[in-house]
């Protein structure tokens, strides 16, 4: 089974937070599923500079990287998934969606209203339980 790791994004512009669509993808289980924006980290990298290079290259953005949130080890049909969650903060909800087909900035109760990529269900539901 291969196994991928990743890093995500929480990032909180005021009181909302960023939640970004994939694209129409074979895999029907992440297909248009809404994530928090992220990616695998490349050797050599540490997870907040994997974090900061894909945040340029999916949205355009520069975060500020507060705080390691929640690590998720989820197994898809395919492959098992390691997901490192950092708190991220932005001060304008400037960007630019270079993969993804849509966004929202979203408070925390309103997050459980899109249909998410299973992975980033427990983020969500942390996010959530902390209020």
């Amino acid at each position: 089974m291969k196994k991928i790791e990743v890093v995500a994004a929480i990032i909180y512009f005021e009181d909302t937070i960023l939640c970004v669509q994939r694209q129409k993808n074979k895999l029907s289980y992440i297909s248009e599923k809404y994530e928090f924006p992220g990616g695998k980290i490349e050797q050599g990298e540490t997870q907040k500079e994997a974090l900061q290079r894909e945040l340029i290259e999916e949205l355009n953005i520069i975060t500020d990287i507060k705080s390691h949130f929640i690590t998720v080890v989820h197994q898809y049909p395919d492959f098992e998934l390691t997901m490192h969650g950092f708190i991220c903060e932005v001060k304008t909800k400037e960007l630019q969606l270079n993969e993804h087909i849509a966004l929202e900035w979203l408070s925390i109760n309103e997050l459980n209203k899109l249909d998410w990529a299973a992975a980033d269900i427990p983020i969500v539901n942390k996010l959530v339980m902390n209020g």
